[in-house]
């Protein structure tokens, strides 16, 4: 069933132009600084085109729910998901929407000076100014009351968010929210992923902070169960108000 994805409003963006690109299940928010909406249809349906090719002669890269080893000749973006599976333990087919965003991403970094592309929760942001980032949490009563403030300097950086209560994708959590800051969007989907299927209950959070730290590259977490919060690494919080 279709979930509108109101979200998407609660990336601080409203100085840049905003344009959605689909293509098969590939759905991008993006905001630039132009309507570049004709070289994103393009990326994306190279980067599709590249792993549905690989996945038709390797099933288990798609099935897979643990980490598997690639082909030496695999495409570059085929290892990254699989690095960033092995680094997450979760199988790398956890990475694609963060991989996809990733990678049309820094093809268009050098086109616009302020990006954001936005694929189901996952996020590849490159700013020049501060940007503040909403956390959506479902039904959870901290949901459109908290974000986290990204500074320019941390940018190209990855936000990728996973809920074992709201949307399509596999999870075996309950958490409301588990979001993570990385250092490119195919860890932060991957490790999201990962950390989700840990959090049963509150006193999980621990838990899922004990295994973010063994992941390099993650920069920060944050985790809402209801109304429980937990946070990890060099992110600066902040109040948000979401109409």
């Amino acid at each position: 069933m279709y979930q509108p994805r109101t979200y998407r409003s609660w990336i601080e963006g409203g100085d840049l132009v905003t344009f959605k690109v689909v293509v098969k299940e590939t759905d991008l928010y993006v905001r630039a600084a132009s309507n570049l909406s004709r070289k994103v249809q393009r990326l994306v349906v190279k980067y599709r085109n590249l792993l549905e090719r690989y996945i038709a002669r390797h099933q288990d890269f798609l099935t897979s729910l643990e980490p598997v080893p690639v082909a030496a000749d695999a495409p570059h973006i085929v290892k990254l998901m699989a690095e960033a599976g092995a680094k997450a333990k979760v199988g790398p087919w956890s990475a694609v929407a963060g991989a996809i965003a990733e990678f049309v991403g820094t093809d268009l970094a050098p086109l616009t000076p302020e990006l954001i592309i936005e694929n189901g929760g996952d996020i590849y942001l490159k700013s020049q100014k501060k940007r503040v980032v909403g956390i959506y949490a479902g039904d959870s009563p901290l949901s459109g009351k908290i974000g986290f403030e990204i500074e320019p300097g941390q940018t190209p950086i990855g936000i990728s968010t996973s809920s074992g209560m709201v949307g399509h994708s596999l999870s075996f959590g309950r958490a409301d929210a588990v979001t993570i800051v990385a250092d490119s969007a195919i860890l932060s989907d991957a490790a999201a992923t990962a950390i989700c299927n840990l959090i049963q209950q509150p006193e999980d959070i621990s838990k899922g902070i004990e295994f973010a730290q063994k992941i390099n590259g993650l920069r920060g977490m944050v985790i809402i169960i209801g109304e429980t919060i937990g946070f990890y690494g060099d992110i600066k919080i902040c109040p948000i108000s979401v109409n």
